[in-house]
């Protein structure tokens, strides 16, 4: 059963984060502050609005970007055969290119929360999978998790 985690609890890292645009594209994403630990090519999940989407880092000249958050892994792979729901969140929230964000530690590393600077948000936090079994999972082809 997933557990209730409120931004402001003692144990949410807050990062101060911003909108940007990477390379010749004309929608946001976001500029991963340099303090989280985290690589090019990782997965995460990333809670945006109470639901928790896949997302992909991925480096350019600046450092590290989300370039959309989709509904399943397989679509963060291959990122234009699904909706972007970043692109959503901003159009939601009128965030554009040069606007703050905060984006919440929830799970180092693996899951993260997007969120308007000053509102207090609840995210469902779900276990982290068994590495293991990922590991076997992968063997066998792309994962729709």
């Amino acid at each position: 059963m997933p557990e209730q985690l409120p931004s402001d609890h003692p144990s949410v890292l807050t990062f101060r984060a911003n909108i940007a645009r990477s390379g010749g594209t004309r929608r946001p994403c976001l500029r991963v502050p340099d303090d989280v630990l985290a690589a090019a090519g990782d997965f995460v999940r990333l809670h945006l609005g109470g639901t928790a989407y896949h997302a992909r880092l991925s480096a350019d000249a600046s450092g590290l970007v989300i370039r959309g958050a989709y509904d399943n892994k397989r679509l963060a792979r291959t990122p234009n055969d699904g909706e972007n729901r970043l692109v959503e969140w901003c159009r939601e929230h009128d965030r554009a290119d040069g606007d703050a964000v905060e984006l919440d530690e929830l799970d180092d590393g693996y899951q993260y929360g997007l969120r308007v600077p000053g509102v207090r948000q609840v995210y469902r936090i779900t276990e982290r999978p068994n590495d293991s079994l990922s590991s076997i999972a992968e063997q066998f082809g792309p994962s729709d998790e």
